[in-house]
């Protein structure tokens, strides 16, 4: 693998945990507030295209048998982002639309306003997609917090190694001095 294409695929990955981040910030935010972090994703997830372009333009121009693997990272990468510019769409214009909704329809309102039960019906798939894609993003999030914290382990079980072989060589060398002046 290229390591170009590597390189923005790290790029990439740190900017998609850190907008998930923001988006499950962002849900709790109102007026103000909420309107600056949008604007803060909304640059964020422009970044992130952009990065995911330069990939594809990257792995298009390697080996066939190398390609293939890349373009379908690159397919889950744009699926990702689609998922985040939802996220950000149902922050910025939805929570309070999705609860008059759901109350609405809970309600038994509906019917007297003459909404059919077609819309009913899409209303109830377009709130359950939402509610999948809440959760994938809560998966995701948990996920990168979990590998976050294995990399911190891991970070320092090898500060510990390195610190054990320094003692080490700093014995051996110790070691070795004392027998040329003995």
């Amino acid at each position: 693998m290229s390591e170009v294409f590597e390189g923005y695929e790290r790029q990439y990955c740190e900017a998609s945990a850190s907008l998930t981040r923001k988006c499950t910030a962002a849900a709790a935010l109102e007026g103000e507030k909420l309107k600056q972090k949008a604007a803060e994703i909304k640059s964020g997830i422009d970044g992130a295209e952009a990065l995911i372009r330069k990939m594809d333009l990257e792995a298009r121009n390697l080996q066939p048998s190398i390609r293939a693997g890349l373009l379908a990272k690159i397919r889950e990468y744009k699926s990702d982002l689609n998922n985040l510019k939802g996220a950000l769409k149902r922050i910025t214009s939805g929570n309070a639309q999705q609860g008059a909704r759901e109350e609405l329809l809970e309600s038994g309102m509906a019917d007297a306003l003459g909404v059919s039960a077609d819309q009913r019906s899409r209303l109830l798939r377009a709130t359950e997609r939402q509610n999948q894609t809440t959760d994938r993003l809560r998966d995701s999030h948990r996920t990168m917090l979990e590998t976050e914290d294995l990399g911190v382990s891991i970070l320092h079980d090898l500060s510990q190694q390195r610190q054990s072989l320094l003692r080490a060589h700093n014995v051996e060398d110790h070691w070795r001095h004392g027998e040329e002046n003995g």
